[in-house]
């Protein structure tokens, strides 16, 4: 088998779960000599990025993977890095390393006739506790606990809130209001509901201001505090972490295996946050899954973009034996409920791990004609 095609495949798309603002991720496609598709993604964001790792792509890692065989996945993978060693030890060229080696263990696993998780050893349970990943928009404290509440009574047992996000909510940027909503949330959803709590890219916070916060959450009880600090404040998460008892959860803007062996070893993070669309694809993933189980640390797949990384990562994380929860967007979307023939459902607050081979979807590709740009 031979890899005989490759597109990238830049989209844009409204998102109902971050107020119908316009995301941007690349697909990849690629498409062997005995009829195999293959599909990969990169959670690009922007439609710079995106235009920018197709490039990459198309005019750099092509000229190099065409005639080779897919189900060499680390050989392609370590070959992606040598071609990018000069401008990629992250950024534009972990995106492009990422979507293509998603796709390598899809067809990997196509043509073995096997599921993505039965390449790893194996899935360790028939289902995942689903996380239902809000960014909450209203802009009364009372509704806000009572809509997540809402998720509790259908049966999830785990909601993580997006703090600094567009809307009418204001999480982020009073500490007070913060304060007051979390425990809110708390006396809506019960004790036994695990509740996380996500600082954005657009809060500014230094460490002291952290740990307060941390400690007035400690008075009700949340599973995880992530990101409060810039990912590269390493000293300022060493304080956080010594001087409060919540896990703390950080990594999901790290680019490489080397960033996140970084971060492990510096002792500052409980839980580690990676999705394979951005930290060198699947391989990426499993070389720091490694890591977390060795150092007895939890990660967590950072899936918040399209079916495809939904996919790659409840496969991963149903052969990981250190994982919490799957996250789930709460609404409707068009990149899980559009692209994909069968998509993904949480039932009574659990998601099935699917057992078609490779990723084990099917890609409409009338719709990612749809939503392709330039």
């Amino acid at each position: 088998m031979q890899i005989k095609k490759i597109e990238a495949l830049p989209l844009r798309y409204p998102e109902p779960n971050d107020h119908n603002n316009l995301r941007h991720i690349m697909l990849v496609r690629v498409e062997t000599d005995n009829g195999l598709v293959g599909w990969g993604e990169a959670i690009t964001m922007w439609p710079e990025a995106s235009r920018a790792a197709k490039i990459i792509v198309e005019d750099g890692m092509r000229p190099i993977l065409l005639g080779r065989d897919p189900r060499d996945t680390y050989a392609i993978w370590l070959a992606m890095k040598e071609q990018s060693w000069w401008y990629g030890y992250g950024g534009i060229a972990s995106f492009a390393v990422s979507a293509l080696d998603i796709a390598m263990w899809d067809l990997k696993g196509q043509s073995l006739g096997v599921p993505l998780h039965q390449l790893f050893g194996g899935k360790l349970t028939p289902r995942l506790r689903a996380c239902i990943s809000t960014h909450p928009s209203k802009s009364s404290i009372d509704d806000m606990a009572d809509e997540l509440a809402q998720y509790a009574r259908q049966g999830f047992t785990a909601i993580k809130c997006g703090f600094g996000k567009k809307g009418s909510a204001n999480l982020g940027y009073d500490q007070e209001r913060d304060i007051a909503f979390v425990k809110a949330v708390r006396a809506a959803c019960g004790p036994k509901v695990d509740f996380m709590v996500d600082y954005g890219h657009p809060v500014r916070m230094e460490v002291n201001q952290a740990i307060r916060v941390a400690h007035a959450y400690e008075e009700v009880g949340i599973r995880w505090l992530e990101d409060p600090l810039r990912t590269w404040d390493w000293e300022g998460y060493a304080r956080l972490r010594a001087a409060v008892k919540t896990q703390v959860c950080t990594g999901e803007d790290l680019w490489t295996p080397g960033d996140y062996h970084r971060l492990i070893k510096s002792g500052i993070v409980d839980i580690v946050m990676i999705d394979p669309g951005r930290a060198e694809g699947i391989t990426g993933y499993w070389k720091v899954q490694e890591m977390t189980t060795h150092e007895n640390r939890y990660i967590n797949a950072h899936a918040w973009s399209s079916a495809i990384i939904t996919a790659a990562s409840i496969h991963l994380t149903a052969a990981t034996p250190n994982h919490i929860v799957m996250e789930m967007k709460p609404y409707r979307n068009p990149m899980q409920h559009e692209l994909v023939k069968e998509p993904f459902e949480p039932h009574d607050g659990y998601i099935d791990v699917p057992d078609k081979p490779g990723l084990g979807v099917e890609v409409d590709e009338a719709v990612v004609r749809k939503y392709a740009f330039e």
